[in-house]
């Protein structure tokens, strides 16, 4: 077994994940070490290239397991249209609509003030701000 597919197999046990064999493909495509946004069809793409046999259901499933896991981070950009983050920071985003590609912005690049008064005993868990271009 290599280092990197230890290292995902170790990354989805401490996420309480069950490392299928297609959880690992997808795993390793998307935890490089490099931040990325990336939707569905993006995985499959990456998937092809990468001689990884998967389906379209097989990738949601796993890229929303993910993020319910705490791996990623989904950012919705329109109704039926989201990405899925590997940088799970603090931040905000640019939504480029032309390009359908999202930037990351700093957490702190972004002041946020006037909320609303909360519903009584709810707390902020965040404050997402996508800004479209």
């Amino acid at each position: 077994m290599s280092n990197d597919s230890t290292h995902i197999g170790q990354l989805l046990a401490r996420h309480e994940i069950r490392p299928t064999k297609i959880r690992k493909a997808i795993a390793g495509l998307l935890f490089d070490g490099q931040d990325k946004h990336v939707s569905v069809d993006d995985v499959i793409a990456l998937a092809r290239l990468r001689d990884i046999k998967t389906s379209v259901a097989s990738v949601y499933n796993t890229l929303n397991q993910f993020a319910a896991a705490g791996l990623l981070r989904r950012v919705t950009v329109d109704t039926g249209r989201a990405f899925f983050d590997t940088n799970i920071s603090d931040h905000h985003h640019f939504y480029f609509e032309d390009e359908e590609r999202l930037e990351d912005i700093p957490g702190n690049a972004i002041e946020i003030s006037g909320l609303p008064k909360l519903p009584k005993g709810r707390r902020i868990k965040s404050v997402d701000v996508t800004i479209r271009l």
